[in-house]
């Protein structure tokens, strides 16, 4: 007598990432169809659905739901959510931010899963440098690096993330010259950088100007309409890393402007 097949458990925010990708992909999918691609029980697809569309992800439809892109200027991903969308994406571009990083330099890293990925490879290395930022979470992946010298310029944790703003880092920023800054977008459109957030924006603009160069780490997903709050022009930025889905169009108009522009592409297993 056979064994019935066990659907493997998949952590929730992985879970409803795969739903998001799928719905991007193909525009719209029934509940049957995600329970079969992604392994889990139209129960659980049909839980996941309800509170993506309450998080303002999709729009249900009949049995289904319909991919919706979030057009509020202040929308703002669910951070463990956030994580694992365009996952291979923004790893394939981590790994090759860590190899812009040179040996005792002083490095910003911005907060957002796609320069964690960064802050990732760059330890793989084991290169001494000197690493600031205002990640939790990377602080904490930054310090288990015997080579690495770790500062974090304090301020209070944003609700719901691992991540610091206000003061005293925003000031503590104006007070050093790091040698690059590692940053995320929530959008580029044209020649401007956005995030849904003002403190979150400031920060971001503050870290640009005290080091020497910046590199974008963007994934394809991030060419959009723009967010709520413009945090630098492209002229800032020395170098946008992102991945093979970019549209052409839109990385050739960032050449035009004399930017310097990378392309992490992902072979036929995703890496």
């Amino acid at each position: 007598m056979e064994t019935p097949s066990k659907r493997v458990e998949i952590i929730p925010a992985k879970r409803r990432a795969m739903i998001l990708e799928r719905l991007r992909r193909d525009g719209a999918a029934s509940i049957l169809e995600l329970s079969e691609a992604i392994g889990a029980s139209a129960s659980t697809i049909r839980r996941d659905l309800e509170q993506l569309t309450e998080g303002g992800y999709l729009e249900r439809t009949h049995g289904g739901a319909l991919f919706v892109p979030p057009l509020q200027a202040t929308f703002e991903h669910e951070p463990s959510l956030n994580a694992q969308l365009q996952h291979r994406q923004k790893r394939a571009i981590g790994a090759l931010a860590a190899l812009r990083i040179n040996p005792r330099e002083s490095v910003i890293f911005d907060t957002g899963s796609t320069v964690l990925e960064a802050v990732r490879a760059a330890a793989e290395r084991q290169i001494p440098l000197t690493a600031v930022t205002n990640s939790i979470e990377a602080a904490s992946l930054c310090a288990a690096c015997p080579t690495w010298r770790v500062i974090v310029p304090g301020g209070t944790v944003r609700q719901g993330s691992q991540m610091m703003v206000g003061e005293p880092g925003s000031s503590f920023f104006g007070t050093i010259h790091a040698d690059l800054c590692l940053v995320g977008a929530y959008a580029i459109t044209g020649r401007i950088l956005t995030d849904a957030s003002l403190e979150v924006a400031a920060l971001k603009r503050a870290m640009i100007r005290s080091a020497r160069r910046s590199i974008l780490l963007i994934d394809s997903t991030k060419f959009r309409a723009p967010s709520f709050s413009a945090f630098c022009d492209i002229s800032a930025i020395s170098e946008v890393i992102t991945d093979d889905g970019a549209d052409e169009e839109q990385l050739a108009a960032l050449r035009v402007l004399n930017v310097k522009v990378t392309v992490a592409h992902l072979g036929a297993n995703g890496e």
